[in-house]
């Protein structure tokens, strides 16, 4: 019997979503409804969607390259080590202006949920 604290590792497959970024989801599960955990990749010269998390504050810790990030119309240089606070339903997004593909951790709290992403681009 598996005990009810053992999340089985589903696959981390990278996907690409239509913010125009990749994502690898670590931890994603309705068993640990408190927080999730991923991966995004943005590719050099791309700036991810303007969006907004309905209810769900996010984490950013840069591990690969550099980018500006904006949030709330404010606009910031991000590179290696740097975290971001992203509270939740901010206008956000984020652009890779290196030549390497910018990596960074996304924490979010509660869980990411699908239905909580809203497009503020139209």
């Amino acid at each position: 019997m598996t005990p009810d604290w053992y999340v089985a590792d589903k696959g981390r497959e990278e996907f690409w979503t239509e913010e125009r970024c990749h994502i690898t989801e670590l931890l994603n599960d309705t068993s640990s409804p408190e927080a999730s955990l991923a991966i995004a990749r943005v590719e050099p010269g791309v700036t991810t969607q303007l969006h907004k998390l309905d209810g769900i504050a996010e984490r950013y810790i840069v591990r690969k390259g550099r980018g500006v990030v904006e949030i709330g119309g404010e606009a910031h240089p991000v590179r290696v080590g740097d975290q971001v606070i992203i509270p939740a339903d901010a206008a956000q997004r984020i652009t890779n202006d290196g030549a390497e593909d910018l990596e960074f951790y996304c924490l979010c709290v509660p869980r990411f949920r699908p239905e909580s992403y809203v497009n503020l681009e139209g």
